[in-house]
């Protein structure tokens, strides 16, 4: 069995090593996401996200994250120190909540703007702040709920 390597010299990726070009090639942190949430629940959950923008927070969702998976609700770089999360199963129980009212809708949404949610024709969650602590990336993880 021949290596392709030593057949073609043109092959210079094979020669210098292919795994090291491709990683030369990624910027730094390309690995890393800015903020994702892990499901260690034994439920499938449907997550929304509020980021601020400007003077104001703009919620989005949904992402729907099956049991012992991540998601990433947002790729860019974290600019903010306090982020917002909720979910819920799929029979509507909050599975993480918090005390911060803003504005969902039962299906894909982005939502600039959190005031008079219902008036407005949106519904109403109580989302749980996250502490970045003004990391570029974070993750949080959702764990089962004690019985």
């Amino acid at each position: 069995m021949l290596n392709r390597c030593s057949v073609n010299p043109a092959l210079y990726f094979c020669r210098r090593g292919l795994f090291a070009a491709l990683v030369a090639l990624l910027p730094a942190g390309a690995a890393q996401a800015g903020l994702r949430l892990c499901n260690q629940s034994f439920d499938v959950l449907n997550v929304a996200i509020a980021a601020p923008a400007g003077e104001d927070v703009v919620t989005r969702g949904w992402w729907r994250v099956a049991p012992n998976q991540c998601a990433t609700l947002q790729r860019e770089t974290l600019t903010s120190r306090y982020y917002y999360v909720f979910a819920a199963d799929v029979f509507g129980n909050e599975v993480l909540a918090g005390a911060i009212p803003l504005c969902v809708a039962p299906r894909r949404f982005e939502i600039e703007g959190q005031r008079d949610c219902l008036l407005r024709g949106y519904l109403d969650a109580r989302f749980a702040e996250v502490d970045t602590g003004d990391q570029p990336n974070w993750t949080v993880f959702v764990t089962p709920r004690p019985n």
